[in-house]
């Protein structure tokens, strides 16, 4: 019992609630008699896995959205007990390059590690991976043959087996894909990990890495992926056998997504040519775009930026909040877009990216003097009046809250 209070505690009790209704604070007020049923019925092979309540929140420049299926609380708990087992098993086994929904690592840790990497290589040859609706198609076959290589326990390998057949409910209906785990429960992020451990991961290490000629690098976050090569011939052979070796276990890459670009370091002596005629290599990882610049000593650096999409997907949640909530209070207004923006700079506040998040403070206050304009019958606010406001309830300034490299890559 004290495993499912342990798996209780660790499980997040302000999400959205499944199909079930029951809050985090309902299920709490019997809470020892439900954990107990809850743990009877797992290891009697009797728990059904009711089905994920599906959501769609916007991605890349929000044009697009991600279906995201929402377990109900209990099945959260039950799902976190069964993670907590399985972590100890497959944190042995994982590698050094694989960074996404690992305790102690994260989004900062992989992208500090390809930096680095980038770096020491002088940029080098550059493979993005992007998998094809991963977690839409991800091979329930292949996956159940990856988990028994270490899990033995019938128990466990039942419970995950129900996850993966519960039924999705959306538009009042309920249907049973034969294949992938739905985003958003709490299983789906370790079984990703777990096959792309074996599909990449592994491959790349122990099979890819000795046949090169030259050195490489991978950083994996969830199903993104970064490879990084000296070699030009290395990166066109892996380039060459990736579609295959997804294809093995049933995925698919983006053909335009996924693709090799040349990254490496401009010439010493080089010359940033005039604004408006740069055709500078770039590439996007975690929302940022990596590219190559002169430092303020004038040497050459990789500078990361807020990637397009994500600036794009940004603003246009900050205009829908603005339109729908411009009658509120000031100071509920003011004290809100201050809390989102202090979030999007403790993410996006790297190194050399000040100039991104300075433009995001800017297009926020215009967007909210638009919107504080419509409030009445009145459709404008000058300018004047306006800035007398922000005097009071002025928006966070730019802060730069992360380093080039993390403290524990510092350290080392």
């Amino acid at each position: 019992m004290e495993w499912m209070r342990e798996a209780f505690r660790r499980t997040r009790k302000d999400g959205a609630t499944g199909v079930d209704g029951k809050t985090a604070a309902e299920y709490a007020q019997a809470l020892e008699i439900n954990l107990q049923d809850l743990l009877l019925q797992a290891k009697a092979g009797t728990y059904r896995a009711p089905p994920v309540r599906r959501v769609h929140i916007p991605k890349g420049d929000g044009l697009q959205t991600r279906p995201i299926g929402i377990p109900t609380f209990e099945d959260k708990v039950l799902q976190r007990a069964v993670v907590m087992i399985l972590e100890a098993v497959y944190e042995q086994d994982f590698l050094p390059c694989s960074y996404g929904f690992r305790r102690g690592r994260g989004a900062h840790d992989a992208l500090a590690a390809l930096w680095s990497g980038a770096m020491a290589m002088n940029g080098g040859w550059v493979i993005e991976i992007d998998i094809r609706k991963f977690f839409d198609t991800l091979d329930h076959g292949h996956l159940r043959e990856i988990l028994r290589q270490r899990i033995r326990d019938g128990v466990l390998l039942r419970l995950i087996d129900k996850w993966l057949h519960a039924g999705v409910l959306e538009a009042g209906s309920v249907h049973h894909p034969a294949e992938g785990t739905p985003q958003g429960g709490v299983i789906s992020p370790l079984l990703a990990n777990v096959f792309l451990h074996e599909v990449l991961d592994t491959w790349f290490e122990g099979t890819v890495k000795p046949r090169l000629k030259g050195l490489a690098y991978m950083v994996r976050y969830a199903d993104d992926a970064v490879l990084g090569f000296t070699c030009e011939e290395d990166a066109r052979r892996v380039m060459a056998v990736l579609g295959k070796r997804f294809a093995k276990y049933g995925l698919a890459l983006h053909p335009e997504k996924t693709r090799m670009l040349r990254f490496q370091r401009p010439p010493l002596r080089a010359a940033l040519p005039p604004r408006g005629q740069r055709r500078v290599a770039t590439f996007d990882f975690l929302g940022l775009t990596h590219l190559w610049t002169r430092s303020r000593r004038g040497r050459w650096v990789i500078r990361r930026r807020t990637a397009k999409d994500r600036f794009t997907r940004t603003m246009r949640a900050f205009r829908i909040w603005c339109r729908k909530n411009r009658h509120l209070p000031m100071k509920e207004q003011h004290a809100t877009l201050s809390q989102k923006l202090r979030g999007h700079y403790g993410y996006f506040g790297v190194t050399g990216n000040f100039g991104s998040l300075d433009r995001l403070r800017f297009e926020v206050e215009r967007t909210w003097r638009k919107w504080l304009g419509r409030r009445s019958g009145h459709a404008h606010i000058s300018w004047e009046r306006y800035n007398t406001l922000l005097r009071r309830y002025e928006l966070p300034k730019p802060r730069i809250v992360r380093g080039v490299l993390t403290r524990s890559e510092s350290a080392s």
